[in-house]
């Protein structure tokens, strides 16, 4: 089985990222992290540098587990990426970062990860930035 971690480079997706790091290796699974963008023109804030990918493939390889980082810009939203993820992988478990919100904000989710939660067939563990 995998664990997927939808990663964005904020603080919300790096506590995604400590979690599947943390979860995968007490479950001997292994970890897929996916950075995705639609492309298109302008800076997409959701879309890791290089720089960022380059921290992130250095801290899964120091982790000892089996894990992979992928990153899409195929037009795609995120929501699309990641359920085909799940659906081609066996996902036993797929981690989200939520940012903190005000207190209006908090009537709603984002609306990836509502849609996320609402749609994919694995369960879907929510975490926020301590």
């Amino acid at each position: 089985m995998t664990i997927l971690v939808a990663y964005v480079p904020r603080p919300e997706g790096q506590a995604a990222l400590d979690k599947g790091i943390e979860i995968a290796g007490r479950r001997k699974e292994a970890l897929v992290v996916v950075n995705t963008s639609r492309g298109g023109s302008g800076d997409d804030p959701s879309m890791a540098d290089v720089q960022d990918v380059e921290r992130v493939e250095k801290l899964l390889m120091a982790s000892g587990i089996d894990a992979t980082f992928k990153q899409f810009v195929r037009g795609k939203s995120a929501i699309e990426e990641i359920e085909e993820m799940v659906d081609s992988l066996r996902v036993s478990l797929l981690i989200i970062g939520l940012r903190k919100r005000t207190p209006v904000g908090k009537l709603f989710l984002g609306s990836v990860a509502q849609e996320i939660l609402l749609t994919v067939p694995c369960p879907v563990l929510a975490v926020k930035a301590g």
